[in-house]
């Protein structure tokens, strides 16, 4: 099957008509991998770079530790003068100095002697371990050492952390806050980070009151955006949603042309006679996949105005999160350099009952474990957005298959 945009004369406007064909899912996302790439890097400081994806390689041009430190508090001695200590044979050493962090010793010691010493500090030059302060008895000059330590022993040697000219990271990581100690720990302030999308939401419907109301005769509060925000706020994005638009032609195209990278269309997509954007979006760019052979969200629908990757998105609320699911959030990832595959854990599980499928058609199957067995939802309305809150995750059913029979293993992509 082929992903050719709608023509723009004539047969351009869908309303009334239902639609011509139904997209595979698989060309659905050949056409929409063919579109991604990873958006160009920025210069970002470590205090706003964690959950971001690194755009380069990241090297050590310095060893940490940079110095031989002592890993515990105690006393820098020669490993040889302790040989035989113990609590019923204490050998006595001398106290020549001290050491503390950022505070070395400025001699040497020799046999015999010893430096107090803190965690952190530098190994003296002619120590080559560490006594720890619970096998001795010190007074100011002189220490009785109870036990004995091997070389090296309680020594963090240089470079044992990270070895200088290694690459710490490798791009295409997403940061972590302990990767932002490491980066700290050799120096970098700041690191090329993918430019995270940003993302329009354009929320249309005049039945639509705005997020968080209460529902008033025949009007229903915005669902959508609070949840699509989520999900961008998930997947790396960041979410510009200025208020619900009216279904007007000018406004509607109006917002089509903000600046973003991805414009998420929830509402107005399918072929009534007030989805405007399917005919707006063929008519100023491009609208090259409408209806896809998936339940739910058969409406839904992709292409590209001027620079912009635009997602029509049903307004039923689990059509949109489906479709959110397997088109727009893919894009918002890889744009942000991030995985194209889903963020969620998956699970393999029998099922309770029976899950009837189409085929032909790929099918979103919401379920609930139960006892280590999926258990589909029986309500399956793509309006039913509790249907989604009161599961715990999906199956994807193929398009080849009719369904799965009871007890057979299902992979479950879970919502947690």
């Amino acid at each position: 099957m082929t992903t050719e945009p709608v023509p723009v004369e004539g047969s351009s406007d869908v309303r009334m008509r239902g639609f011509a064909r139904r997209h595979t899912l698989t060309d659905a996302l050949n056409w929409l991998d063919d579109q991604l790439a990873p958006l160009a890097s920025q210069a970002v400081g470590l205090d706003v770079a964690v959950g971001r994806v690194l755009g380069q390689d990241i090297h050590s041009e310095v060893a940490v530790p940079g110095f031989a430190r002592s890993m515990m508090d105690g006393f820098a001695v020669r490993a040889a003068d302790t040989q035989g200590a113990s609590a019923y044979n204490r050998l006595e050493l001398t106290i020549v100095g001290r050491a503390g962090p950022a505070e070395a010793f400025s001699g040497q010691v020799g046999p015999g002697q010893a430096v107090r010493i803190a965690t952190g500090a530098p190994m003296p030059e002619g120590a080559d371990a560490v006594l720890p302060v619970e096998q001795v008895e010190a007074d100011q000059e002189h220490l009785a050492a109870q036990g004995e330590v091997s070389p090296g022993k309680h020594v963090g040697q240089p470079g044992e952390d990270v070895a200088a000219g290694t690459v710490v990271f490798e791009r295409g990581r997403r940061l972590r806050p302990q990767d932002l100690g490491v980066l700290s720990s050799i120096g970098v302030s700041q690191v090329q980070a993918v430019r995270q999308p940003q993302v329009r939401l354009l929320v249309t419907g005049n039945e639509l009151l705005p997020a968080g109301s209460m529902p008033s005769g025949y009007r229903i509060s915005d669902a959508n955006g609070p949840m699509l925000g989520g999900l961008v706020a998930r997947d790396g994005g960041l979410v510009h949603n200025p208020g619900i638009i009216a279904d007007k032609q000018e406004l509607i195209l109006a917002a089509l042309r903000d600046d973003a990278d991805v414009v998420l269309v929830s509402g107005g997509s399918s072929v009534g006679p007030e989805d405007h954007v399917p005919v707006l979006l063929a008519r100023h760019g491009e609208l090259a996949i409408h209806g896809v052979a998936m339940r739910p969200s058969s409406p839904a629908g992709m292409g590209r105005l001027d620079n912009r990757l635009v997602f029509l998105l049903p307004g039923n609320p689990v059509s949109c999160l489906c479709a959110y699911d397997f088109f727009a959030g893919r894009a918002i990832r890889v744009l942000g350099g991030r995985s194209a595959d889903w963020p969620y854990r998956m699970i393999y599980c029998p099922l309770a009952r029976k899950l009837v499928s189409v085929v032909g058609r790929v099918d979103y199957a919401r379920v609930v474990i139960r006892d280590g067995r999926a258990e589909p939802l029986a309500i399956s309305g793509a309006s039913i957005l509790s249907s989604t809150t009161r599961s715990d995750g999906f199956v994807v059913v193929s398009a080849d298959s009719e369904g799965h029979p009871v007890g057979a293993e299902v992979k479950v992509y879970l919502y947690d």
